[in-house]
């Protein structure tokens, strides 16, 4: 059993603790009237940066299941203040507790502190989750293709667009990016890291983003290159190949200096 199996499976049991669904539409945008602060508009702050020449989909990370502990002085909303302030377009708030250490009290937290849009980063397998994700303050949701089934893909992403949120659907190869088109996905995220092996090649968003702008015929589409992103270089590899946006965890934890690694992403 892969990583990532492992992961699904343990969602499974966390999705079988939320209260009973199914849900509708009409409930996602009830939520969100609830938390009376609206949604931010995500894609707009990837494809608007507020600094440098790419946007930046910048991490509150403090873990993974390949490297361990990343962060160990870790403060949430401090790391949140700092993304902010060295001019990251969005946040991407990790919530999955067993493996990546992240939580929603991070994100419930974060949201009241800064005023960029916010990702929920976590595994997405019932719509239930997309309830919550709403509750503790997300504007954006994670749809990872490899875990999902064409039906709920497109269900899911469905839900997402009738309720104003954003839905970043990661793919990893071929098959994936071509149903992640049937779904309607405008907003297209490229893992350069394979979620079974954990290995990484920034090549994976160069080939994908040639098949992804090749069936696009005039579809505005947003292309993110995510992980394995540490220099500079990697991201002008990334914009030639036609990324609008990154995502970055890993490099931007293990900095140190948060607003100097920024800048050196971002090219300011």
């Amino acid at each position: 059993m892969s990583i990532l199996d492992t992961i699904v499976a343990q969602k499974r049991l966390e999705v079988g603790l939320l209260p009973p669904g199914p849900v509708a539409a009409f409930q996602l945008r009830e939520a969100i009237q609830r938390r009376g602060s609206g949604v931010r508009d995500f894609t707009a702050a990837l494809t608007r940066p507020r600094s440098g020449d790419i946007g930046l989909i910048a991490e509150v990370k403090k873990a993974s299941p390949s490297l361990g502990v990343i962060c160990p002085n870790f403060d949430a909303i401090r790391i949140a203040k700092e993304y902010e302030a060295a001019g990251a377009s969005c946040l991407s708030v990790l919530t999955d507790e067993r493996f990546f250490q992240g939580s929603l009290e991070y994100l419930k937290a974060i949201r009241g502190a800064v005023e960029l849009p916010l990702l929920r980063k976590d595994f997405i397998i019932d719509e239930r989750q997309i309830l919550e994700a709403i509750e503790w303050g997300a504007d954006a949701i994670l749809l990872i293709v490899a875990i999902l089934s064409d039906e709920q893909l497109s269900h899911f992403h469905s839900l997402a667009d009738a309720c104003g949120l954003t839905a970043l659907v990661e793919v990893h190869d071929g098959d994936e990016l071509e149903r992640a088109l049937r779904c309607g996905a405008r907003l297209v995220g490229v893992n350069n890291r394979d979620l079974k092996t954990f290995k990484v090649d920034l090549g994976t968003t160069e080939n994908l983003a040639k098949q992804l702008f090749a069936a696009s015929e005039g579809t505005p589409r947003v292309l993110v290159g995510e992980s394995g992103i540490h220099s500079r270089a990697d991201v002008v590899r990334l914009r030639e190949a036609g990324c609008s946006a990154i995502l970055v965890g890993e490099s931007l934890m293990k900095s140190g200096r948060i607003s100097t690694k920024v800048a050196e992403l971002i090219g300011i």
